[in-house]
């Protein structure tokens, strides 16, 4: 019975432990709800289907070492955090294909007419005083598609280390394209040797000045940037302009070893001090 009581304790005491080093990250977008109407001769009927898009991610994700607190899309305009205490809770902040409207229309302000926080200014803060940022992309994320997302000229184009452009910008590549590394000595990059498999397409940005590309797109693609990093204030933002699942992200890619170890490494990246 003692020695049981010991156990315990123990057990206790490493969870406790574990959970105090493990590194918090927000994931914020992701999912959608998609609405069909299926016309059958003379009859009709509506169905209605709802989407994440960041399971294969969180998956392949070392669940030891980092917490990824999922906030979808459609929680994401009532739910994120609009107090900078708030924010700071967490080592990392990702948005994945949401728009910057999601975050500016609180339901206080969409449907009330109230004054609230403006998020996006919030974001820009919690990396200005230490805190660490990625975009990833997507049909909702930089400036997205018909230019929708709507982040050029926000707070967040401010501190990322990649110029939006004003119009849509993605580049669709169906017959799938192979990435170019720039500095294969970074630590992101630690044994992801070899031909990568094929992505199906990005957003297409410019790299700020003072930023570190570390992958571009081939030059019969254009040479762009796909992967940036940076500093603003104290903080680290990155950019990486692909999607992290379909259908930008091939299945190859998403079955390849290399997709587990480049997502561990990039978060790894993220969180670290130096």
């Amino acid at each position: 019975l003692i020695l049981s009581y010991i156990t315990n304790i123990y057990i206790y005491k490493s969870y406790k432990s574990l959970n105090n080093v493990m590194k918090k990250i927000l994931l914020v977008g992701e999912s959608w709800v998609s609405n069909a109407t299926h016309f059958k001769g003379w009859d009709q009927f509506s169905s209605t289907t709802f989407h994440l898009g960041a399971e294969e991610l969180i998956s392949s994700i070392d669940s030891l070492k980092f917490k990824i607190e999922y906030l979808t899309s459609h929680d994401a305009a009532k739910d994120f955090p609009s107090e900078i205490e708030d924010l700071q809770k967490y080592n990392a902040i990702i948005f994945s294909d949401v728009g910057s409207n999601t975050l500016l229309l609180h339901p206080n302000v969409w449907l009330n007419g109230e004054t609230f926080p403006n998020r996006l200014k919030l974001v820009k803060k919690y990396v200005e005083l230490g805190g660490s940022f990625l975009m990833v992309g997507g049909y909702l994320s930089f400036q997205g598609i018909n230019g929708s997302a709507r982040y050029k000229s926000t707070p967040i184009e401010d501190l990322l280390p990649v110029d939006i452009l004003p119009y849509d910008d993605r580049v669709e590549v169906p017959e799938g394209f192979n990435i170019n590394i720039q500095n294969n000595h970074h630590p992101i990059l630690n044994g992801l040797t070899g031909k990568w498999p094929p992505l199906l397409g990005f957003n297409e940005v410019k790299a700020s000045f003072g930023s570190q590309t570390l992958i571009s797109v081939p030059e019969e693609v254009g040479s762009h940037p796909l992967l940036v990093l940076g500093k603003f204030g104290s903080g680290k933002t990155m950019a990486w302009m692909s999607d992290i699942g379909p259908h930008w992200v091939s299945k190859e890619f998403l079955i390849w070893e290399g997709y587990k170890n480049l997502w561990n490494q990039i978060i790894e990246w993220l969180v670290s001090k130096d």
